[in-house]
C-alpha cells in the first residue's frame, strides 16, 4: 500500500505543478499577445505565414525551439553535426535545441516542471501517464487546427490510427513515430542454408515437417549445432512465433496481453486452445534437446554470438533478422554456400498457411511527439512535424541531400532515384542512417518502406539489402495487424484490476517456465491449469474484465464512434 499511495502523491504534486507552469504561461501569453497585439505587418506576423496560403512554409524564415526526449536511455545529438540536421538546419533555416534527460528521464521531467520551464515539443510513449497528467493541466497544444491545413499526416496516417490517437476529449495531442497503415515488422523463421543443403533441403512447412527437420540436425550435427534456437524465452520471442502456427489468424499479441478474444471477451490464456498446444509442442522440442537448453536463462549477445558462428539451425522471434542479417553477411563472405535465409511460417498441418501470422503491427508505431503550450510558435512547429514526416524531410533523413546517394525525383514527384553510390557505399550509407537514427521522431514507415523495397526490387539477388529482401518476400506478407488490441490493454498499477494484472504476470512467467520443463504432454495441460485456478484467485478476472472494457473502447474509437 505503500508504493501506491507514494504514487498517488507524486501524481498529485506533479498535477499541482503543472497547473502552476499553466497559470504562469497563461500568464505571459496575456502580457505578450493580450496586452500588445501585433499589427498585421508585424514581423512576427508575416514570418510564420505565407501571404498567399495563410500557412506556415517551413524554410521560408527561421524556426528555433527546444525538444526533450523523456527517455532514461536517450540522448539527442547535438543538432546540426550529422548530415541530414545539417541540411535541414541550413537550407531549412531549422534549429532545435536538445534537452537532456541525463539519464534520469522522470526527475528531468519533474525538475522542468517545478522551474515552469517546459520545453516546446516532448517525445515520449504514446498516451503514457505523462501525456495523460499533462493532458489533466491543458498544457498540450491540439492539433485538431493544423491536421487538415498541412497534407503529410493527414495523407500517410489512416483515420483508424489517428482515432486511436485521439486523448478522451476526442482531441488530437500526439503526433506519431513510425506509424504505418500496411504491414510491417520481422517476426518468423530463419534456416541456416548450409546446413539445409546438406540435409537435402526438405519440405519446411507444417509443425511436422519441422519437429522431424530439428531432428535431423540433432542426429547429424550432435551437440555441435543449436536445432532450435526461440532466442530469450522470459520475453516470448520464438514461443510466440510458434503459438501463431496453431490457429488461423491467432496473434502473439494476445499472448503479450495475456487475454485471448472469444466473441466479444478477452478471456484466459491458459485456457486457450492454440496456447496450450503450442506449449506441448515447444515441450516436446525442449526436452528432447531440439531447443537451446538455456532458453531461460541465455542473454541476446549469447544469442548473437551462435547466429554470427552459424551454430544453429532455425531461428524463430520477434524480429530474427537483426541478428541474421549480419550472420548473413559473416558467413557468405568466406562461403558463399553459408549464411540464412527466411522460410515460410510454419502451420500446423490441415491449416490455411496463407492466415498464420508469426508477428503483428500496430498502425500507431512506435512513441509520439507532443507540443506545450510553453511553445510560443505551435503551428509552425507541427508544420515543421509534418514537413519532417512528409517525403522531402524523410528523404534527408534516411537517404541524405540529394546528389550523394539519390539524384533527382521518378514521375510521382516524392520518389528518390537512386544513384550508384547506394550499392557501391553501403557502409557509407549505414553510418549515414545511424547518424541520423537518433532524430527519427516522426519515421514514415509506408513512405520508407516502400520507396526502399521497391529500389531493391530492380538490384540482382547478390546486392539487395538481405533484410529488405526477406520483408518484401515473406516478413511483410505475414504480419497482422493488432492495432485494436495495442493500446490502453494493459490496466494502471495502482487500480484493483492492474494489481490483479501484474499478479498474472508473476503467474504466467513461472508457468511457462514449469511448462516447458514438462515431462509429457498431459502434464503441460495440468501445469496449466494449474496457473489459470491459481490467476484466478488473485482476481484475473477483474483484469480480463478490465481489458474487454479498453479493446472494445479502441474498436469504436477506430470505427469513429
Amino acid at each position: 500500500m505503500r508504493s501506491t499511495k507514494k504514487a498517488v502523491f507524486v501524481s498529485l504534486a506533479l498535477l499541482l505543478m503543472l497547473t502552476v507552469v499553466l497559470s504562469a504561461c497563461a500568464g505571459k501569453k496575456e502580457s505578450k499577445e493580450g496586452n500588445n497585439p501585433p499589427s498585421e505587418s508585424s514581423s512576427e506576423s508575416t514570418s510564420s505565414e505565407t501571404p498567399e496560403s495563410g500557412l506556415y512554409e517551413v524554410g521560408k524564415e527561421p524556426l528555433e525551439f527546444s525538444f526533450y526526449g523523456h527517455y532514461d536511455w536517450y540522448s539527442m545529438p547535438k543538432w546540426g553535426e550529422d548530415v541530414a540536421s545539417k541540411w535541414i538546419k541550413e537550407n531549412k533555416k531549422v534549429n532545435i535545441k536538445a534537452i537532456q534527460s541525463a539519464n534520469n528521464a522522470k526527475q528531468k521531467l519533474n525538475t522542468m516542471l517545478a522551474s515552469k520551464d517546459l520545453p516546446d515539443v516532448i517525445w515520449t510513449d504514446r498516451h503514457s501517464a505523462d501525456i495523460k497528467m499533462l493532458l489533466d493541466a491543458d498544457m498540450l497544444v491540439p492539433f485538431d487546427d493544423y491536421i487538415d491545413k498541412y497534407p503529410n499526416l493527414k495523407q500517410w496516417l489512416s483515420t483508424e490510427a489517428i482515432n486511436m490517437l485521439r486523448s478522451d476529449d476526442g482531441k488530437l495531442y500526439q503526433f506519431p513515430n513510425w506509424y504505418t497503415n500496411q504491414p510491417n515488422g520481422n517476426a518468423g523463421y530463419i534456416v541456416n542454408k548450409k546446413i539445409y543443403k546438406e540435409l537435402g533441403e526438405p519440405t519446411l512447412e507444417t509443425t511436422e515437417d519441422l519437429y522431424s527437420y530439428l531432428k535431423a540436425v540433432k542426429d547429424k550435427y550432435k551437440n555441435d549445432i543449436v536445432p532450435f534456437e526461440p532466442e530469450l524465452v522470459v520475453d516470448g520471442q520464438g514461443l510466440d512465433v510458434l503459438y501463431s502456427a496453431f490457429a488461423e489468424n491467432a496473434l502473439n499479441r494476445w499472448v503479450g496481453n495475456r487475454s485471448v478474444p472469444q466473441g466479444d471477451r478477452l478471456t484466459s490464456i491458459f485456457l486457450d486452445p492454440a496456447f496450450r498446444e503450442s506449449m506441448q509442442y515447444a515441450s516436446k522440442l525442449f526436452r528432447e534437446k531440439l531447443m537451446t537448453q538455456d532458453a531461460l536463462t541465455q542473454t541476446r549477445d549469447q544469442v548473437k554470438e551462435k547466429i554470427l558462428n552459424g551454430r544453429i539451425a532455425v531461428f524463430a522471434s520477434s524480429s530474427p533478422t537483426d541478428f541474421a542479417a549480419e550472420g548473413n553477411g559473416i558467413l557468405s563472405k568466406n562461403d558463399p554456400d553459408a549464411g540464412y535465409f527466411m522460410i515460410w511460417p510454419i502451420s500446423k498441418p490441415g491449416l490455411d498457411k496463407s492466415k498464420i501470422f508469426p508477428g503483428t503491427y500496430a498502425k500507431l508505431g512506435w512513441n509520439v511527439s507532443v507540443i506545450t503550450k510553453a511553445a510560443k510558435n505551435p503551428e509552425e512547429i507541427f508544420a515543421f512535424l509534418d514537413w519532417y514526416t512528409g517525403p522531402e524531410g524523410q528523404r534527408i533523413l534516411m537517404w541524405g541531400p540529394e546528389g550523394g546517394y539519390w539524384e533527382g525525383l521518378e514521375a510521382d514527384g516524392i520518389t528518390p532515384i537512386f544513384t550508384d553510390k547506394y550499392t557501391s557505399d553501403p557502409e557509407g550509407l549505414a553510418k549515414l542512417q545511424a547518424d541520423s537514427n537518433n532524430i527519427f521522431w516522426n519515421g514514415n514507415t509506408v513512405f520508407l518502406d516502400t520507396t526502399k523495397a521497391k529500389y531493391e526490387a530492380t538490384l540482382p539477388v547478390e546486392k539487395r539489402n538481405w533484410t529488405t529482401r526477406w520483408q518484401y518476400e515473406i516478413t511483410w506478407k505475414t504480419q497482422a495487424d493488432a492495432t485494436e488490441y495495442s493500446v490502453n490493454m494493459q490496466p494502471p498499477k495502482d487500480s484493483e484490476a492492474g494489481i490483479a494484472f501484474q499478479a498474472v504476470e508473476d503467474i504466467f512467467d513461472e508457468y511457462r517456465a514449469k511448462a516447458l520443463y514438462a515431462k509429457n504432454d498431459d502434464e503441460v495441460l495440468k501445469i496449466l491449469d494449474t496457473a489459470n485456478e491459481k490467476a484466478m484467485s488473485v482476481g484475473y478476472e477483474k483484469s480480463l474484465a478490465w481489458q474487454t472494457d479498453s479493446w472494445q473502447a479502441n474498436k469504436k474509437k477506430m470505427s469513429g464512434s
